[in-house]
């Protein structure tokens, strides 16, 4: 079917980055440190894989004769969040790191937010974790109607409104016009994040209803080469909102690894001549940003089960990746991103397993995805498909 398909495994770090003293983030090693916390994982397919070969895991042992080629990338852009990770795969560095608000947002951006959004006033405007600040503002929230604004050490303004109360259409518009309008350059603010939730105090719930905003990549990135030269583009979960849409034919939102999982499946078998670039956000979203070891664990057996069937339903001439946009170290004080190496899994039917090594940086993925479609780029980094 001549498909590349490449699955990003959101926040599955294997171990800190040179520069990760920089951000914090010393020894970190999101699949390293669970395997050390849970005791040996199993993860038999994964193992087969190669996943074991790449960096030490309790459990996941190195296979003398792995089903893939494996290596780790290493980051180049400053930043760890998705934005960056994914748009260095797709062949895009960035020489200039985001705008972050350690201390909320200034008075002069809430200002802005207030008069071009209608909103009376705002609560919160501060670093926060999602869960926690809807527990401790959501009843406000519900009393007066102001949305709850915070970031955290992303570069991201997040916006969260009960779907009931404050209404999720009307919350996706608030968050349209501080994508468009209140966060225009010179502000450098990766990502607007509408994020909405239900219940009742003592009982507020995030909901699947999430959506991302993301700014305009600031140059050409793999999507727009394929796209020009008749690769057809297919985008399933979070990663369409990550490019602000471009480039891409068909987009699939997906809410959950299972609902990505039977997307990739699905288009594998329909389409042809494809890339196909899909984003399994579970493992950060609901383990690593909560802390939750078991629960990322339990995430990553899942998605391993799933293995084989996707193998199967592979044709001679595709190709997969499986990596990663950033680590997520679920079994360290910060509930943050890490800055993290990121696993390589290159497969193909046929294809003998060997060690790419440490690659120097995320863009070798997007020279292979090229090379395999025989298009000349101009992105950094070096191919791996015929290595």
């Amino acid at each position: 079917m001549n498909n590349f398909i490449i699955i990003v495994l959101d926040g599955v770090g294997v171990g800190e980055l040179p520069d990760a003293k920089n951000y914090g983030d010393q020894g970190s090693n999101t699949l390293g440190n669970i395997s050390k916390k849970i005791g040996k994982l199993w993860l038999p397919n994964l193992q087969r894989l190669g996943l074991g070969n790449i960096t030490d895991i309790q459990g996941v042992n190195k296979n003398p004769a792995p089903l893939a080629s494996f290596g780790k990338l290493a980051e180049v852009s400053k930043g760890k969040d998705s934005t960056t990770g994914h748009w260095e795969l797709a062949g895009l560095q960035l020489n200039r790191d985001f705008d972050y608000f350690p201390n909320g947002f200034p008075d002069e951006i809430i200002k802005s937010f207030k008069q071009l959004t209608g909103c009376e006033g705002v609560l919160g405007n501060k670093v926060a974790s999602g869960t926690e600040i809807i527990k401790e503002l959501g009843k406000q929230h519900c009393e007066t109607g102001f949305p709850i604004v915070y970031t955290s050490a992303d570069s991201v303004f997040q916006i969260a409104a009960h779907e009931e109360y404050f209404g999720l259409e009307r919350l996706y518009k608030v968050c349209e016009i501080t994508r468009k309008q209140v966060l225009k350059s010179p502000l450098n603010v990766a990502r607007v994040i509408a994020r909405p939730f239900i219940g009742s105090e003592g009982n507020f719930s995030r909901t699947t209803n999430r959506k991302d905003y993301s700014i305009d990549p600031p140059s050409e990135t793999l999507i727009d080469v394929l796209k020009r030269n008749g690769v057809n583009t297919v985008s399933i979960g979070k990663v369409a909102d990550l490019f602000n849409n471009r480039g891409f034919n068909i987009i699939e939102h997906t809410k959950s690894n299972i609902e990505g999982i039977k997307a990739i499946f699905e288009y594998s078998q329909i389409v042809s001549s494809s890339f196909l670039f899909a984003n399994l956000v579970d493992f950060d979203v609901y383990y690593g940003h909560r802390n939750d070891a078991e629960g990322f664990y339990k995430a990553l057996q899942e998605f391993d089960e799933y293995i084989p069937y996707l193998i199967n339903l592979l044709y001679p001439d595709d190709r997969l990746i499986i990596t990663a946009d950033h680590g997520n170290d679920p079994t360290t004080p910060s509930t943050d991103h890490s800055r993290e190496y990121v696993p390589l899994l290159y497969y193909g039917k046929n294809k003998r397993g060997f060690s790419l090594g440490t690659r120097r940086t995320f863009s070798d993925v997007a020279k292979t995805v090229a090379e395999y479609y025989k298009l000349k780029t101009n992105f950094p980094g070096m191919s791996f498909l015929n290595q």
